[in-house]
């Protein structure tokens, strides 16, 4: 891939060889000359040659054999990439400074003015706004579906694509798209299928073996997962990573800073371990929600009440690390809720540690109309807990305390 240089220090073995628990731990390591244990942060902007002419040649070639500049390339950011790639099961991954900057570059780099693109309705607030609102100032037409709606996606479709960007599950009332049968529609228009897989993680989705043929990520959320630090992560074929995503990035800069790669990085060796926490956190949560009598609605796509649960079942390995539920009593029984919680955090931020709540309707999603949020089901008593890995009963006993209170 362009701007990725071959390993010349000492390296993992074989990763074709490796089971997947060991390459989030040692996939795309490798060491300096300095045969450091934990991998080496390379905090530089620039790289030096030895004679003119080796710049030159170096310019000329653009083959990835040497670092250039580290808006490029980076040997930390390079790491983090390919140790993504692995778990993910992609050609290629690029890395950038943000999940949004992922979702916009991975749009943006295949866009010409008057293509269309066709969306679930169902979107991250910034994600609505780049599509609903960003794409069409440059020329693009947007289509906004019902992502449930297979008979949608096949009337949108019908006119041709040049791209189709989804969330599943979405944020934050964890509403499915069927990505297989949406691919296939997608392909058949001509269209490239971009997949937010954040919310069910690396490891609860493959949208790749689904027929997707992008990923995006937000690493500041599970990847990460400890709230320190921002990126985004874009994975694909070869030839998409290296004819459009790489000059689109290497042109407008959205890199990854070199520190907060090597924060991610360190992140991917604990990822499974956290993830299947966050998960069996999630689903005693759910199931204890589903049966406290002050609780309206539980969402979640590992609960037979989920109206995708079948969907859910076929193409998710587990119910994922976040539930949306309202207790009864509308917004100010919400709010009150809320501020009653002892252990559990407010903030608009997910995939931590910590289990963090919020409610999107005065935060994530304020930027939509009231209308627009009714659509989507997100009711003013709506709240997303991100669930985190804390002793599940401590997180029963704090919810119940705050539901005592309404």
């Amino acid at each position: 891939m362009t701007d990725k240089p071959a390993r010349t220090a000492t390296a993992a073995p074989s990763d074709r060889a490796l089971r997947p628990r060991t390459l989030m731990v040692r996939g795309g390591s490798t060491r300096s000359l300095n045969h450091e244990t934990s991998e080496a942060i390379f905090l530089n902007s620039g790289y030096v040659f030895e004679s003119a002419e080796e710049a030159e040649q170096a310019f000329i070639r653009q083959d990835g054999s040497r670092f250039l500049y580290s808006r490029y390339a980076s040997p930390t950011v390079n790491m983090f990439e390919e140790r993504l790639r692995l778990i993910e099961g992609a050609e290629g991954c690029r890395s950038v400074a943000s999940g949004m900057a992922a979702v916009f570059a991975a749009l943006m780099c295949q866009l010409r003015a008057g293509d269309r693109v066709v969306a679930s309705r169902a979107l991250f607030g910034s994600c609505h706004y780049i599509v609903a609102q960003l794409l069409p100032r440059y020329g693009f037409e947007t289509v906004l579906v019902d992502g449930r709606d297979l008979g949608e996606w096949e009337k949108a479709l019908a006119k041709g694509a040049r791209a189709v960007f989804l969330e599943s599950p979405s944020n934050p009332v964890l509403e499915l798209v069927d990505i297989a049968a949406v691919a296939e529609l997608a392909h058949a228009a001509g269209a490239r299928v971009v997949v937010d897989n954040v919310f069910a993680t690396p490891l609860g989705q493959k949208p790749l073996e689904l027929g997707a043929d992008v990923v995006v990520y937000s690493t500041t959320k599970h990847i990460d997962g400890q709230g320190r630090t921002l990126g985004g992560a874009v994975l694909g074929s070869a030839a998409f990573m290296k004819d459009e995503l790489a000059p689109f990035l290497r042109h407008t800069g959205p890199s990854l800073s070199p520190f907060n790669a090597w924060v991610a990085l360190k992140g991917l060796e604990t990822l499974e371990l956290r993830v299947e926490q966050h998960v069996r956190n999630a689903e005693r949560l759910a199931a204890f929600l589903e049966a406290h009598p002050k609780i309206e609605q539980v969402i979640y796509p590992g609960l037979k009440s989920h109206p995708q649960y079948a969907l859910a079942q076929r193409q998710m390995k587990n119910g994922g690390p976040l539930i949306a539920f309202a207790p009864k009593g509308g917004k100010s029984a919400a709010f009150h809720f809320m501020d009653g919680l002892a252990v559990i955090d407010l903030s608009n931020n997910l995939g931590d540690a910590k289990s963090l709540i919020c409610h999107p309707a005065t935060t994530t999603h304020s930027n939509l109309t009231e209308p627009e949020r009714a659509a989507l089901g997100i009711s003013p008593a709506v709240l997303r807990l991100s669930v985190g890995l804390e002793d599940v009963e401590d997180l029963e006993e704090d919810i119940d305390r705050a539901l005592a209170e309404i």
